[in-house]
């Protein structure tokens, strides 16, 4: 007769409701009252927002390249930087500006990065932060990689790597999670999942009823969080990351969320998505949300909701303008493009910089 070796399961948790009203019949984390901070948090994200609408603007006049929107996953995003120490470690993929710009990123390195200057890559804060990565899940890996740096130099440190939905099906991310098992390394992996790796569903991306479950597998702690909920965010990253602080091993987070944009600006998502399905993502939204806590609260009102707007669009004029000066008074060589990923440039890189060089003044003719 067969019998059972191991059961397991994941936990959901939801504190904030889509209409703004707390969660009855369980323990709501204190974050929930302190609304001093949640109104930071708020302005944060509704400034992620401003920027994320300015950045696809500048992309459709030709003033950046493709850009990666952020819409729909600043309650995510902002709990992961929220909830990390300055001497921690973000490894993230290309979208997450919320949690960067709470570490210290500026604007204008965004608008530097995916205007294709080298220099957007180089963060003034936080300098040990790792640089965008494009190709899919390998900052898991990265973040492995320093996470076992902080355990064996005995640091109190956390290395943290957010990764999609469709990155969790990369051999990065399950390696990542192996190596945290067997290691026990201060780690902790997020997955935002917004229900489409570009323009493959979720449906159809594996059949497990979750994506937490797949650190399950690995034999770390895992949980699921509404990923539009800030409160629910915020409380799972600070419990992941104090856990893995204190020498108790990596944690996955699942959080579900939903991509409100295309996936890039090189993308158009009417082509494979439901107009439906995009309009009831809509009123799952987080800002909406946390507005609506903050407005029955007593926190917010229209009159700091229109100040905070005008703010935020000055703030983002700004760095525009600070982009513009640079790329044209202080533009990077062509061969820029060479001369920060290796010590010694390999041989056959070595050729196509000099070509480079040789034809910079001759860019865009074929």
């Amino acid at each position: 007769m067969a019998r059972t070796v191991a059961a397991f399961k994941v936990d959901y948790f939801q504190f904030l409701k889509p209409d703004g009203t707390l969660v009855h019949d369980q323990q709501i984390p204190a974050l929930a009252r302190d609304l001093k901070r949640l109104v930071e948090l708020y302005k944060l994200m509704v400034l992620t927002r401003t920027f994320d609408k300015k950045a696809i603007t500048l992309q459709r006049t030709g003033k950046i390249g493709t850009y990666a929107s952020s819409l729909g996953h600043e309650a995510a995003h902002i709990a992961v930087g929220a909830a990390m120490k300055d001497e921690d470690c973000l490894a993230p993929s290309y979208r997450e500006y919320g949690a960067q710009f709470y570490r210290g990123v500026k604007l204008t390195d965004v608008l530097l990065y995916w205007g294709g200057d080298e220099r957007g890559n180089d963060f003034e804060i936080p300098r040990h932060d790792f640089a965008w990565c494009v190709p899919i899940a390998t900052q898991c890996l990265h973040a492995a990689g320093a996470a076992m740096a902080f355990k064996l130099r005995k640091e109190t440190r956390v290395a943290v790597a957010i990764v999609g939905d469709g990155g969790s099906s990369k051999g990065d991310f399950l390696e990542a999670i192996n190596a945290g098992s067997a290691w026990k390394l201060p780690l902790v992996l997020v997955i935002v999942n917004n229900q489409w790796a570009i323009s493959v569903p979720r449906s159809k991306q594996n059949k497990a009823s979750t994506l937490a479950q797949k650190g399950i597998a690995g034999g770390l702690p895992s949980i699921q969080v509404d990923g539009n909920d800030l409160i629910a965010c915020v409380w799972a990253m600070e419990k992941a990351v104090n856990a893995a602080r204190q020498g108790k091993g990596a944690f996955v987070i699942e959080m579900l969320t939903y991509r409100l944009g295309d996936h890039t600006t090189a993308d158009d998502a009417r082509r494979y998505r439901p107009a439906e399905e995009v309009e009831q993502a809509w009123d799952n939204e987080p800002i909406k949300r946390l507005r609506a806590y903050l407005i029955n609260q007593g926190a917010w009102d229209d009159q700091k909701e229109e100040a905070l707007n005008v703010e935020c669009k000055e703030w983002v004029q700004q760095a525009a303008d600070e982009y513009f000066d640079i790329i044209e008074n202080d533009p990077q060589p062509v061969t820029a493009m060479f001369d920060h990923m290796f010590e010694q440039l390999p041989h056959d890189l070595v050729e196509q910089r000099a070509l480079a060089e040789r034809y910079a003044d001759d860019g865009g003719h074929h």
